[in-house]
């Protein structure tokens, strides 16, 4: 008893919070209303490596090189299956709110213990994603997996001088289009299959031509029309870099060879927050490139000197995101997923925490009075136009942010967190 009226108080709370809140924002012209059901709609899709350190369940062939990949700690309870980690993205669903999606790369396969080569994959060995994902009516979204393979453990696979070894990882990718085209259709909600590859050179190449011509020429094989392949449900995306472990000197994709290729090739350019220059943010970017790229798809990502993938926060790079994706009314041209692995801490609550501040900018983007800012602006009133944007930043967003959890029946505030430790004692420890 002491607890439901410890509990109907707290929620007496929240919502006089958020009364109070509401009146505010209605002073400067920004409906809460309005900004909380937009914030809850759009899709944010899930990563599914953060589960288990980009691992995979596929059975390999010899020995490999994480091409680029390297998830750091060792924090007990990663997912070990497909059964443990479709938990854990239930768990992770359930604390952060919104609609959501599922992200997996090829690797996450589940072929019954039997080493199946990446260029045989099949819509079989993934039917226990989509029956899941029907079962939860979610979406799926796919990615080609170019690393963590012997044939790629030179740092190099489409781009590779070696025929044989491109028409392998051509006929992965191509398989792999095939499976995200079946999961559209199962699920009848289109599919992003992202195409990322580690290719480049750790130090000074001679030569910075033939790579890329080649990866040209492997790509437009990859997107040619293939039986089994419908661009209604599978839709290509290319991810560039600037640099990575193994690349430091020299990347094939770069994000200017895959901005001019997906734009002549009608794909989406996917931008990742931390594959550009330790100093250098993608906010800038959003508007120039959506003056030409039909969509595009962002990862968001936290770096830390170098593309670490840390966890994602609600910091001002990720406000600033936001920021631009609004005011450009831009959020129906965008897609968005969520890209980090940290196995230093939980897992689950790493999850949790970036999912859950991605939600967190978009609705603070979405609580901006931007045209009041922008009308204050047109008028050279730059002083007012950078004292409100700075009044924006401290808004009682937390009492907003509160409501719209509560409204998707997700923890407010850091009610979450004892949800994550119980999770851990109860399921994550018993995996040692």
């Amino acid at each position: 008893m002491h607890m439901a009226t410890t509990n109907r108080r707290k929620n007496a709370d929240l919502r006089a919070a958020y009364r109070a809140a509401k009146q505010h924002y209605a002073a400067i012209g920004v409906d809460t209303e309005h900004a909380i059901a937009r914030a809850l709609q759009v899709p944010i899709s899930l990563h599914c490596w953060q589960a288990d350190d980009v691992g995979g369940f596929e059975v390999r062939e010899g020995a490999v090189d994480g091409g680029g990949i390297l998830a750091t700690g060792s924090h007990p309870g990663r997912a070990r299956n497909g059964e443990e980690m479709r938990r854990d993205l239930e768990t992770v669903m359930r604390l952060a709110p919104g609609v959501h999606r599922v992200n997996l790369h090829a690797l996450y396969a589940e072929t019954e213990g039997r080493a199946v080569p990446r260029d045989e994959l099949r819509t079989q060995h993934f039917e226990r994603w989509i029956a899941w994902a029907r079962a939860r009516k979610i979406g799926l979204d796919f990615n080609t997996t170019f690393f963590a393979h012997p044939l790629a453990n030179d740092g190099l696979t489409l781009s590779h001088p070696d025929r044989s070894v491109r028409e392998f990882w051509i006929r992965h990718a191509v398989a792999c289009r095939r499976i995200a085209t079946d999961m559209g259709k199962a699920l009848r909600a289109p599919v992003i299959l992202n195409h990322w590859l580690p290719d480049g050179r750790k130090d000074s190449p001679a030569d910075r031509w033939s790579p890329r011509r080649r990866l040209v020429e492997a790509l437009d094989r990859v997107l040619a029309r293939h039986a089994g392949v419908d661009p209604r449900w599978c839709r290509d995306a290319v991810e560039g870099k600037l640099f990575g472990i193994g690349s430091e000197d020299y990347v094939v994709g770069s994000n200017e060879f895959y901005a001019a290729y997906a734009l002549t090739r009608n794909v989406r350019l996917c931008l990742d927050m931390g594959h550009f220059h330790p100093t250098e943010t993608i906010a800038d970017k959003i508007s120039a490139l959506l003056q030409f790229h039909e969509g595009l798809l962002l990862h968001v990502s936290r770096p830390i000197r170098w593309d670490s993938d840390h966890v994602v926060i609600f910091n001002d790079d990720l406000r600033a995101v936001f920021q631009e994706l609004v005011r450009g009314n831009a959020l129906d041209r965008v897609a968005l997923a969520t890209d980090y692995f940290d196995a230093s801490i939980n897992r689950i609550a790493a999850y949790v925490i970036g999912a859950r501040a991605t939600r967190k900018a978009l609705l603070a983007a979405l609580l901006e009075p931007t045209a009041a800012i922008r009308q204050l602006e047109a008028e050279g009133r730059g002083a007012e136009k950078l004292a409100w944007m700075e009044e924006a930043k401290v808004g009682p967003l937390g009492a907003v942010w509160d409501e719209l959890c509560r409204r998707a029946r997700a923890p407010a505030g850091a009610d979450w967190i004892a949800a994550v430790r119980d999770y851990e004692e109860n399921v994550l420890l018993r995996r040692r």
